[in-house]
């Protein structure tokens, strides 16, 4: 419980903090809502009052005060272009972006654990050096390139699957997994090279672990020994990797997305960026950040349940 508690109000220090940095860097870019929505050939008078409307004429302390008391309240403000309600359109687009993280990482660990195991155990045999190799080349590799070869081989070639769009789940599950496929497995795959190496690793490190030769010297095969006692001592390290990795999927899911036309975060936030539409890009960027923050904090707590010796030490 206490470590538990710790957790909780690092995230809210956190939190806080990154909020006042949002906000903070945000409020000194060059330019001005009144004037995107009015023009340049707007008078004086009629900036003033728009800006009055915004809230952008007062305090920057005060502006900032009322931003964040209505996060707590989950009010995100209204959008300076079309006067909607911000919350709603960010919980909408999260939903999807955090349907194609998912969807990656879930590809990232079905092809590392394996590929990263059997490079560990291979290690010394040219099917383990052909692993690590292709590991190497896929870290090289945009995820951006990647899916552009993806649609060119699947949508484009074959005419397999769609090149790129969004359906929503209620609509049609079916239409909705494949148009996530190709997003998913240009995210995965990049990702999933990056982790066969950590994987690969800390395998390795296990396998000269005097536990381990204790397990084959008491009869246990090398399969059965590395499975019952290598890969969960592996599985730390490993982990920290996946919390790194998810965190950087959720944020670089913004260029996939363009790539794929995805109605995620990622569009949502450079059209606001275009647009000048700031409020709406605090409130992107602040949900990005938490996400991160309850990300990092979800891969500290496991930590405590893979490793007794952590447990101990609380």
């Amino acid at each position: 419980m206490r470590v538990y508690l710790r957790k909780a109000a690092s995230l809210l220090v956190s939190a806080v903090i990154a909020s006042f940095v949002v906000f903070a860097f945000l409020s000194v870019l060059p330019g001005d809502p009144a004037e995107v929505v009015l023009g340049t050939n707007a008078g004086e008078a009629e900036l003033a009052a728009l800006r009055h409307d915004f809230g952008t004429d007062r305090p920057l302390v005060v502006q900032y005060a009322d931003w964040a008391q209505g996060l707590l309240h989950g009010d995100f403000g209204t959008s300076y272009i079309s006067h909607d309600a911000i919350g709603p359109r960010i919980a909408d687009r999260f939903g999807v972006t955090c349907w194609l993280a998912l969807g990656g990482m879930l590809v990232a660990v079905l092809f590392a654990l394996p590929a990263g195991v059997l490079a560990a155990a291979w290690h010394r045999r040219p099917a383990g050096a052909l692993l690590s190799a292709l590991s190497q080349a896929g870290i090289a590799i945009p995820a951006f390139l990647a899916g552009i070869l993806l649609v060119y081989v699947f949508a484009v070639r074959a005419g397999a699957l769609p090149a790129g769009g969004y359906t929503p789940l209620a609509e049609d599950p079916a239409a909705w997994a494949r148009q996530l496929v190709l997003p998913c497995l240009s995210l995965g795959l990049v990702q999933g090279a990056v982790l066969t190496r950590y994987v690969r690793s800390a395998v390795l490190t296990v396998l000269h672990q005097d536990f381990l030769r204790t397990a084959r010297a008491k009869g246990r095969r090398r399969r059965a020994a590395l499975w019952r006692h290598g890969l969960p001592n592996a599985a730390v390290p490993v982990l920290t990797v996946l919390g790194l990795q998810l965190s950087t999927v959720l944020v670089g899911a913004v260029v996939v997305e363009r790539v794929f036309v995805i109605p995620g975060l990622g569009d949502l936030l450079l059209q606001s960026v275009a647009d000048r539409d700031l409020l709406v890009v605090q409130g992107v960027v602040i949900v990005l950040v938490v996400a991160v923050l309850v990300v990092n904090v979800v891969t500290d707590l496991l930590y405590h349940l893979l490793d007794p010796r952590l447990r101990s030490r609380s």
